[in-house]
């Protein structure tokens, strides 16, 4: 829009040179239509030029990594200190909350004794599995004495050298072997069994005690919060006394990472039918009045939210109406690719200069660019 205004101003004072200041022409009906014809033309040609092969956004912003600060606590947790204010820098690994570790400090020894006892089970399963040998031997050597006696008697018995009675009972013996035989069989099978009862060779109600204690020690680790990476507190609202845990599902502050920041400017689709990566760029964030950053474009991201439909029972929508998306450009800044000095959220305008339609082109958008940035020394009015 400024851009256009000084055009538009440009040639009415070039209008009125030729037409009242010196007279070359004098101004009537045929020319009033022919100057008005020639004007939105020439500014009709211009406007366009400047879309396309200098695309304009005063949509750019300083993006930077945002992590939530959530207890992971699954029981209500009294927070007992806060160790961060409001704003302060952190480095990686420094303490930000402490809560309540009684409750988890007792579970945590609650599963311990548990594993102590189950290795102390899983260490007799060997001699449980020797027993049961020992027993099945014993079982099947009675069962073999057993037998031989019954065909013993079974021979004597029709020769009249011994009783049926004798026999009668030596059977039953037998009987009452096969049944022990079969019993301490499956006394050894289930001994076994419990041997075999591994993952990765160790006994499984080792390993399902291990797995308590690695997760009592997980949620005890949790009653104190560090701090992931180095980076900033923002919207810091704990205090001492607040109770976290069970259904609480809200983070209890924002922590702004230093690492990885980006310069994001979303443009118009159709403007950025010429852009390419590596282009140059020029940046007039409102923060620093007057200056202007220089640039190259990184990448376009190529899609918006309109191009997504989520999973659901619902049949899409589609308005005719509705303003199409715009599309993100990433770019670098040469002075401080990092973007140190700039806080999250910082806002400007955005240049990107394609090299075509003639370095005339790209001057003008650069007029239009420095007087945002000096504009801004007044804008907004709020004294």
């Amino acid at each position: 829009m400024t851009i256009a205004i000084l055009i538009l101003a440009a040639y009415a004072i070039f209008m009125w040179l030729v037409f009242y200041k010196f007279r070359w022409l004098k101004f009537n009906i045929a020319w009033g239509v022919v100057t008005f014809w020639v004007g939105i033309h020439v500014l009709f040609l211009l406007v366009v030029f400047l879309r396309f092969y200098t695309p304009f956004s005063i949509d750019g912003h300083v993006i930077r990594q945002t992590i939530q600060i959530t207890p992971r606590l699954p029981h209500p947790t009294l927070l007992e200190e806060v160790y961060v204010a409001q704003n302060e820098r952190v480095k990686k690994g420094d303490k930000l909350y402490q809560f309540d570790t009684t409750l988890y400090v007792a579970q945590l020894q609650e599963a311990m004794a548990t594993l102590v006892s189950n290795r102390q089970n899983a260490l007799s399963l060997q001699e449980d599995v020797d027993l049961a040998q020992d027993s099945r031997d014993e079982a099947v050597a009675r069962q073999q004495y057993t037998a031989e006696q019954v065909t013993r008697y079974a021979d004597l018995v029709p020769k009249g050298g011994a009783k049926q009675e004798t026999l009668d009972r030596w059977n039953s013996e037998l009987a009452t072997a096969t049944a022990q035989v079969a019993q301490s069989e499956a006394n050894l099978n289930k001994a076994q069994l419990a041997v075999g009862a591994q993952i990765d060779g160790v006994n499984s109600q080792v390993v399902s005690a291990q797995a308590q204690v690695d997760q009592a020690q997980y949620y005890l680790d949790q009653t104190t919060i560090h701090a992931p990476e180095d980076g900033t507190i923002i919207s810091q609202q704990a205090r001492p006394g607040l109770v976290v845990g069970g259904l609480r599902i809200a983070a209890i502050a924002a922590f702004i990472a230093d690492a990885d920041p980006y310069f994001l400017a979303t443009f118009y689709q159709e403007h950025l039918k010429f852009v390419k990566s590596g282009q140059p760029v020029e940046v007039a964030l409102d923060i620093y009045p007057g200056r202007i950053f220089k640039g190259r474009v990184k990448n376009i991201w190529e899609g918006t939210g309109q191009g997504q439909i989520l999973p659901s029972g619902f049949v899409p929508e589609f308005m005719f109406m509705k303003p199409q998306g715009r599309f993100a450009v990433e770019i670098d800044l040469d002075d401080d690719p990092a973007l140190v000095r700039y806080p999250a959220g910082a806002h400007g305008a955005v240049a990107i200069y394609t090299g075509g339609g003639g370095g005339w082109v790209a001057d003008l958008r650069r007029i239009n660019l420095r007087l945002y940035s000096w504009m801004n020394f007044i804008i907004p009015f709020d004294l």
